[in-house]
């Protein structure tokens, strides 16, 4: 039995996250995070043209602390520089991933390189947050930059996925991960009915990043994604012409899901104790 097509997510409006980030949220974890789980909240960045800046700072997100979770984030057209409070960072490109497990804690940045701000021109990249169970929330930080020569490749019929995380056809992702998931960059070279080999037991997501495609009768477009139910094995749709898809699917966390603001706990009072610890300078900080 193939999965089935439970519904379209799709965001009402886009934000700006910071001056640099003009952002969708196709889901967070203030809605049901036991069907997206092990995943908290992805943002969709819209395809956006910035001009040259060459004066001032680049644009981007300054200072911000997290907890208990992963941010990954990914790049399709510009560059994006981080910086965090345990040594992590560097710049990444068109194709190239930046995973940071915040853990116990971290403060990071994130800007526009510099080199792409003085030239400015088309950007586009997306970030998910990935929740750790309760044993690893406070894991020690780590950073994994994942550059695009450094991610696997496996062609099937219709198109290819870059792994970013996970497993296909026995050949296994770049990305070192806490908990059973995938995360594969898709690109269908064909239009036409396709299934994707994808687990049982796993929540699904197929996000459109360009293109579109047909799935359960409903049409879904760039800037949304495609959920299917965790039970079955594969996810069938019919792709459109030139269509780029974000594969997610993971094995979800049965553990209860606490958030406010860039702390994602298992209970309230982690979540006092994230606020005390951030406030009280136990999340270190960036050198100047």
């Amino acid at each position: 039995m193939t999965k089935s097509f439970v519904q379209i997510m799709r965001a009402p409006q886009s934000h700006w996250v910071g001056d640099g980030f003009y952002v969708r949220s196709l889901f967070n974890y203030n809605g049901d995070t036991a069907a997206i789980s092990p995943f908290l909240m992805l943002d969709y960045g819209n395809p956006y043209a910035f001009p040259p800046n060459d004066t001032g700072r680049p644009r981007g997100v300054g200072q911000h602390p997290h907890r208990g979770f992963e941010t990954v984030t990914i790049v399709y057209d510009g560059e994006v520089s981080h910086r965090d409070s345990h040594g992590g960072g560097g710049t990444i490109g068109p194709g190239d991933v930046q995973w940071m497990t915040a853990g116990a804690g971290v403060i990071h940045e994130e800007f526009h390189s510099a080199a792409y701000s003085e030239k400015g021109g088309p950007f586009r990249m997306c970030q998910l947050w990935v929740n750790l169970p309760k044993k690893d929330k406070m894991v020690h930080p780590r950073y994994q930059a994942i550059l695009d020569a450094e991610i696997p490749v496996v062609e099937f019929d219709g198109g290819k996925a870059r792994l970013i995380a996970g497993e296909l056809d026995g050949v296994k992702g770049a990305a070192s991960t806490f908990t059973p998931m995938n995360i594969w960059d898709v690109k269908l070279s064909r239009a036409g009915e396709m299934t994707l080999d994808i687990p049982d037991a796993h929540n699904t997501m197929l996000v459109v990043m360009s293109g579109h495609i047909d799935a359960g009768g409903y049409r879904v477009n760039a800037g949304e994604a495609a959920r299917y139910s965790v039970e079955g094995e594969g996810a069938t749709f019919t792709a459109g012409e030139n269509t780029v898809l974000l594969v997610l699917t993971g094995e979800p966390i049965d553990e209860p899901v606490v958030g406010h603001g860039p702390f994602v706990m298992n209970t309230v009072q982690e979540i006092h104790q994230a606020f005390a610890d951030f406030q009280s300078g136990r999340f270190g900080g960036i050198p100047d």
